[in-house]
């Protein structure tokens, strides 16, 4: 199970990361975006949406800090454990809640509320919803453990996970970094490849898409009409 789920799942997850959009690319151009809801809900997407992004943002950073980044080299430039550990569990935890209230937002517009939202929302876009719910939990708990003063005693992800993740792409997957790792990290590993591998198929393709035509095309103009 160990190999299964740390050597040969995130592979099958990166390979349907990277067909899935060559997939959705070929046969889906003009889905291709968050089909914006905008029109017909506003009093919620104004804050969700910055929300989230903010917090994917962090998130992401965070994660490239602690996954990316090897131990020594912190220790190299002079971080100690105690600050590390301090900055990541805060800096963690506020990142963590603010993708939180993002989600929660979106989340409710779109499946509580009584309007058209869950008419152009996909069966994609609920599975990656969901996923990224339990993403969440999984990140939280994690964070919050670390910040209960050594929670889960001796325990430094950055010995372990970040050494087993950068592996992956060494193409040499070291499964033996993740037998003794806690569950939660294990479940919160599993689950962010299952997030890779949907991403292609929800609304998040707009990740890959930046309006560089805008840089250069020639300006619109405008006129106003003449009466006649």
């Amino acid at each position: 199970m160990n190999t299964l789920m740390f050597a040969v799942w995130p592979y099958v997850a990166l390979t349907i990361f990277v067909v899935g959009w060559i997939w959705r690319w070929r046969t889906d151009q003009y889905g291709w975006g968050t089909r914006t809801s905008e029109l017909s809900e506003k009093k919620i997407l104004w804050w969700a949406s910055p929300t989230f992004h903010a917090g994917v943002l962090l998130v992401v950073f965070g994660h490239i800090a602690g996954l990316i980044v090897p131990k020594s080299w912190t220790t190299a430039l002079g971080i100690s454990e105690h600050a590390y550990h301090l900055g990541a569990v805060v800096l963690g935890t506020v990142s963590g809640l603010i993708l939180l209230a993002g989600v929660v937002g979106l989340m409710l517009r779109r499946f509580v509320l009584k309007s058209r939202q869950r008419l152009i929302t996909r069966p994609g876009d609920v599975v990656m919803y969901v996923v990224l719910a339990i993403q969440m939990v999984l990140g939280l708990t994690e964070t919050i453990a670390y910040s209960a003063a050594q929670a889960i005693p001796g325990f430094d992800y950055r010995e372990n996970v970040s050494i087993w993740f950068r592996s992956i792409f060494y193409l040499h997957p070291n499964t033996a970094a993740m037998a003794g790792v806690p569950l939660v990290f294990q479940l919160h590993a599993i689950a962010a490849f299952l997030f890779f591998a949907v991403w292609p198929f929800s609304r998040l393709v707009h990740v890959w898409s930046a309006p560089v035509g805008y840089l250069t095309r020639p300006p619109i103009v405008y006129r106003a009409s003449v009466p006649r």
